[in-house]
């Protein structure tokens, strides 16, 4: 095991707008899709994607897993957070990568095992040396990833961005318990079908900020209590969606396809159960 980078900060300045993207699980064609209608332009030259007003792009993690092109989501965040054009906060799935990335024994399933196998036919393609320096950027990335976002507007916090879901007292903090929060909300235990048991959290919620998180799929953006789930499953068919800071605007766009190869998706299980 390496060192652990330190964290990015915590505190985003958002006066020139920011565009929240949900959780895109390597679903990288759909991303590229989004970003090009959301007004980011390619340059060439250097290789990454612009806004000409100056928007910033923030991810709500888990750009990784089940989907098919994690290494171009990898690449595309080393990139744009190196060149201050994004950011990216922490999340399950990729607090899992950063550890297998770390040499740590880690179980890589739901998906997970996807990465290892790209990275491996990264490796066999353009050999050792330079698949050794992409997973160190990764590791990098993914291990100083912030626990969540404070997205300021003329110096007042406005918002948090955050993929799991956060508690009112953890908003502006840091360690263990406020990470492992962030990163897979409120669990009260494991169902009998190996899932865990979310809480709804949003109902705590009391502050003045909203709250926009991913993490559990919603057949559509679901506003609550101040808070916003834009997590519309792209990977599982769905969508994926961005959120448009302060304008408070909706922008998606269809998957191509169900990448998980299940029947049985949180989307599915959503309909069933709200009768959606």
């Amino acid at each position: 095991m390496k060192a652990v980078p330190r964290k990015r900060p915590y505190i985003l300045h958002a006066d020139s707008g920011v565009d929240i993207i949900g959780d895109v699980h390597a679903c990288y064609g759909e991303f590229i899709e989004l970003i090009q209608k959301l007004g980011y332009q390619f340059n060439e030259k250097e290789n990454t994607y612009r806004h000409l007003k100056g928007r910033k792009l923030i991810s709500l993690g888990d750009i990784t897993s089940r989907g098919p092109d994690s290494i171009s989501m990898l690449q595309f965040f080393i990139r744009h957070v190196e060149a201050g054009l994004a950011e990216m906060v922490d999340s399950n799935h990729g607090w899992k990568i950063a550890r297998w990335l770390d040499g740590r024994r880690v179980n890589l399933a739901h998906g997970d095992e996807k990465v290892e196998a790209e990275f491996r036919a990264y490796s066999q393609q353009y050999g050792a040396a330079k698949a050794d320096s992409l997973r160190e950027a990764s590791r990098r990335l993914l291990f100083s990833a912030p626990s969540h976002l404070l997205l300021k507007r003329n110096g007042k916090v406005q918002a948090v961005a955050v993929h799991a879901g956060i508690r009112d007292e953890y908003i502006g903090k840091d360690g263990p318990a406020v990470s492992n929060f962030c990163r897979y909300g409120d669990v009260s235990g494991i169902s009998a079908d190996g899932r865990p048991i979310r809480l709804d959290w949003t109902r705590q919620h009391r502050t003045g900020e909203l709250i926009v998180w991913g993490h559990d799929p919603r057949p559509q953006p679901e506003r609550k209590n101040n808070t916003l789930n834009i997590d519309q499953g792209c990977v599982f068919g769905g969508q994926l969606t961005a959120y448009r800071f302060p304008e408070d605007e909706l922008v998606g766009v269809p998957a191509k396809q169900n990448y998980s190869g299940l029947a049985d998706t949180p989307l599915t299980r959503y309909k069933k159960e709200e009768n959606v």
